[in-house]
């Protein structure tokens, strides 16, 4: 069963603050997550989540059968600027449907079949764990960026998951979609991978467009629904307030 979003992003700034009080200083292993379950007073899962947020924002580097290693943190001149999360999915569409026609030219057995078993994890029903799927979403994105054979692209596409996981109102913009339609998510994958494995670039180029435009779709389609729910909140508090028990004003008013 998936946690709560906000609480395991809750629990990763509580162990942010923990390595920046040098409690876990850099170079050192945060406890076990049985250990640091008990010690925040949350699940093993919701542990977990959290590591795969500090893991994709550089702050620890998790390997199997050694724990979590903290890692120093990021220069200051090395601060992300502000934006907002519909000006960094336009710019993941230029430049990673550019990748992707690059890759298709560039890319070996060993990186299609990595692609395939990232999309098979996102497939996987059994592991219902949101992170987990998301981390695959990252991995099959840098998996791309990297198969492009240019250290420039790669570069840059690693910096936009930065802002798409250290921005906070990006990265709940981007959460907020994660259980709209996705199997259509899932099939925008398949062909982005398909194309890749034909090599050809245009079609893996219009694949990639694809997948971002339903991202931004289903981005507005939430915006929208919002605005109809505050709306309706508003207009419920107005009626409360001005026509209090809903008795009609008087006739002759």
């Amino acid at each position: 069963m998936t946690t709560d979003k906000r609480l395991y992003n809750q629990i990763a700034r509580r162990i942010i603050a923990l390595i920046d009080d040098g409690k876990f200083p850099p170079g050192s292993r945060l406890p076990g997550e049985r250990d640091l379950a008990v010690q925040l007073g949350v699940s093993r899962v919701t542990v977990r989540e959290a590591q795969i947020a500090l893991q994709a924002q550089g702050r620890i580097e998790v390997r199997t059968g050694s724990g979590a290693k903290v890692l120093p943190a990021a220069p200051s001149n090395d601060a992300l600027p502000t934006i907002e999360a519909f000006e960094l999915t336009q710019a993941r569409t230029l430049i990673e449907s550019e990748a992707a026609a690059l890759a298709a030219t560039m890319i070996n057995d060993d990186e299609l079949a990595q692609l395939d078993l990232l999309v098979s994890k996102m497939s996987d029903d059994s592991e219902n764990d949101e992170a987990l799927h998301q981390d695959a979403d990252r991995e099959f994105h840098l998996t791309i960026a990297r198969a492009s054979k240019n250290a420039a692209i790669i570069d840059m596409i690693e910096r936009l998951w930065r802002f798409r996981t250290e921005i906070d109102e990006i990265r709940n913009a981007y959460d907020s979609i994660c259980g709209i339609s996705p199997e259509m998510r899932l099939s925008e994958h398949r062909d982005i991978a398909l194309a890749l494995r034909a090599r050809d670039p245009d079609q893996a180029r219009a694949a990639m467009r694809r997948h971002f435009a339903c991202i931004v779709e289903a981005m507005l389609s939430t915006a929208e629904q919002r605005a109809i729910e505050e709306a309706r909140r508003r207009t419920s508090e107005a009626r409360e307030r001005y026509l209090g028990n809903g008795e009609s004003a008087p006739q002759n008013a």
